[in-house]
């Protein structure tokens, strides 16, 4: 088949399979999974985690990562258990690298809970899911004194005062 004729074409490209890139548009921002917790890329990570008004758990995972497909089960459970008090949320590290480098991901699985836009708290790698658990709820919590105590982020970045 020649891929060069029809640009179309090109999207199904064999190649493309093999980058293992999403092929995701901005009008696709997230996509909410069945068990309440949503998988967001690059485009929604400001809109869903730094700008979020309640607190947000995030499971920084890579496909590859046989500690991340252990995990997994137990944040979708727990995302169905208290996905009524805080936002669940999944980022893929190998496809939004940028993220990643910017909160320190050195490896995968890593949880983080963010408040107002901050990381509060962080666990690495496959912990007992009672530890998961126990952090998912303590950011609960803590969620309206973080509030309390957070500084608007002034997002204008200036060289003038």
């Amino acid at each position: 088949m020649n891929y060069w004729n029809n640009p179309g074409e090109l999207l199904e490209h064999p190649i493309n399979e093999y980058r293992n890139m999403p092929m995701t548009t901005p009008q696709d921002e997230s996509k909410q999974t069945e068990h309440a917790v949503i998988e967001i890329h690059h485009m929604a990570w400001e809109k869903n985690v730094e700008k979020a008004a309640d607190p947000v758990v995030v499971m920084f995972y890579s496909p590859g990562c046989p500690h991340c497909t252990a995990m997994t089960p137990y944040f979708e459970e727990y995302a169905t258990d208290l996905g009524e008090a805080i936002v669940f949320v999944r980022i893929d590290v190998t496809a939004n690298p940028w993220i990643a480098e910017r909160y320190s991901i050195m490896s995968t699985p890593t949880f983080a809970v963010f408040c107002t836009g901050r990381p509060v708290a962080q666990l690495v790698g496959a912990v007992y899911p009672a530890l998961l658990r126990k952090m998912i709820e303590e950011g609960i919590a803590n969620a309206q004194e973080c509030a309390g105590q957070s500084t608007v982020i002034d997002y204008e970045i200036t060289g003038y005062g």
